[in-house]
């Protein structure tokens, strides 16, 4: 396990009673470089969506926990927020809420000319997506290789 992995998952364990005291769920938690500065980011969600309240009392009490375990040695900027409209669907349990949502896929290389995708999504495995994608007037089932996807998000649908 990489000590980016391990942070998460012990930032997780710290984070469960944290949630379930402030009536929010755990969407993701992330340890990420971006320049010189490291972020642990972890997101929040709810019923309705969270408001900035939920996150100041959520991130004031993983700070305090984060403090007094102290297993992170790099100096790192502490993030709780809302997954956001447009959220990234990393795991199968986000998967799962996302079902019959439409959702934008990313390829890593092109699929016959495209690297981009919209549409329904269907299913999922451990290998596949599928996505019903609207081709003029019919709805075709397309399965994704889990490896070939870049980023798998909801649509933002305006």
């Amino acid at each position: 396990m990489s000590k980016r992995e391990s942070y998460e998952l012990k930032t997780e364990e710290l984070l469960k009673p944290i949630a379930h005291a402030a009536n929010v769920e755990i969407y993701d938690v992330e340890y990420i470089k971006e320049g010189s500065d490291w972020y642990l980011r972890c997101y929040i969600d709810k019923e309705g969506g969270v408001t900035i309240d939920d996150c100041e009392k959520v991130s004031r009490a993983l700070s305090d926990g984060l403090d007094r375990e102290d297993f992170i040695g790099d100096a790192y900027i502490l993030e709780v927020s809302s997954p956001g409209l447009g959220r990234m669907l990393k795991k199968d349990k986000h998967l799962e809420k996302s079902l019959l949502e439409e959702v934008e896929i990313k390829t890593y290389k092109p699929i016959n000319g495209a690297k981009e995708f919209s549409g329904i999504l269907k299913a999922f495995d451990e290998t596949t997506i599928t996505l019903g994608i609207a081709f003029e007037k019919e709805i075709e089932d397309i399965a994704f290789n889990r490896k070939d996807i870049a980023a798998i998000r909801l649509a933002l649908d305006f």
